[in-house]
């Protein structure tokens, strides 16, 4: 890859992946229109390039994608990796205050601007 921009000059690269919940014996599990309950997992991971932080990221997730039995009634379930939503090079060495996300947002109205964000105490989930 020639383009600067997308190589990491410090090796590292932050991703974040989707995952679905699902009930394995569930009938609309394929169903585009069925709602689901799912995770967006951000990482990080050590690479050359956006290409090998890609993989890095897919193989961490569908390490996570086993199925196993949940709940009092052991039913069969599974979180399904659905993919990679976002992969980002880190520019600056790992330490407090170093970027390793960022987002651009056109052209949006301060109104909306003021909705995204959150005081202390309200990230606890």
């Amino acid at each position: 890859m020639s383009d600067t921009k997308n190589v990491s000059p410090v090796g590292w690269y932050v991703g974040s992946y989707l995952l679905r919940f699902i009930e394995l014996d569930a009938a609309d599990n394929d169903d585009p229109d069925a709602k689901f309950d799912c995770w967006e997992n951000t990482v990080i991971v050590t690479a050359n390039d956006l290409d090998e932080a890609y993989d890095k990221i897919v193989a961490i997730a569908t390490g996570e994608s086993r199925p196993y039995r949940g709940g009092d009634e052991g039913v069969p379930v599974q979180w399904v990796f659905e993919g990679v939503t976002d992969l980002l090079p880190i520019y600056e060495p790992l330490r407090d205050g170093a970027e390793i996300m960022w987002g651009e947002h056109d052209d949006v109205p301060l109104s909306r601007i003021r909705e995204w964000v959150r005081g202390r105490g309200q990230f606890v989930r």
